[in-house]
């Protein structure tokens, strides 16, 4: 590192450049914030759901909610990994959410709208994240969004499919 643009590389005990992990903690707190926002729109629409879908969609959202509790587990858990402080405030959660708040939602096709429009937020979070991830050479994140959107990637297509 001889260049002088360049600038000296501190490294963390993961060996990872400290300020690259920050600024991919401040990312992972910004997707753990909207994570929570969906988690808590799938616990209204599953309480909330009416109609003959009623049977399948409620447990349905049951599996997603569940599994959106398991994810925010994992994301608060990679921040403190990376050496930072995950958000858990409501206030910091609505500060920093992007994804559509779903209120009163109890018609079918307006359930899983709202389920398919806050996955293509979180998608899009998830893409900057693994981007910044694979630059920082952080495998635990990169890992971790690999299968976030794997995962998720194929929720919304059977999401859409379900409205078609």
């Amino acid at each position: 590192m001889n260049n002088k643009n360049t600038y000296k590389m501190k490294l963390n005990s993961l060996g990872l450049d400290t300020k690259k992990t920050k600024d991919l903690a401040d990312d992972l707190n910004q997707l753990l914030a909207n994570f929570q926002i969906y988690y808590q729109n799938l616990r209204g629409i599953h309480w909330n759901i009416k109609g003959k879908r009623f049977f399948d969609l409620h447990v349905k959202f049951e599996e997603l909610y569940t599994d959106a509790n398991m994810k925010v587990d994992l994301i608060a858990e990679r921040i403190l990994t990376l050496g930072e402080t995950p958000l858990h405030t409501f206030e910091d959660y609505t500060a920093k959410g992007s994804v559509p708040v779903g209120k009163n939602i109890s018609q079918d096709e307006k359930a899983v709208t709202l389920i398919v429009d806050s996955l293509t937020q979180l998608l899009k979070i998830e893409r900057q994240i693994l981007d910044k991830s694979d630059d920082a050479n952080d495998e635990g994140t990169n890992s971790m969004m690999s299968d976030f959107i794997t995962e998720q990637e194929k929720t919304v297509w059977m999401m859409k499919a379900w409205l078609s």
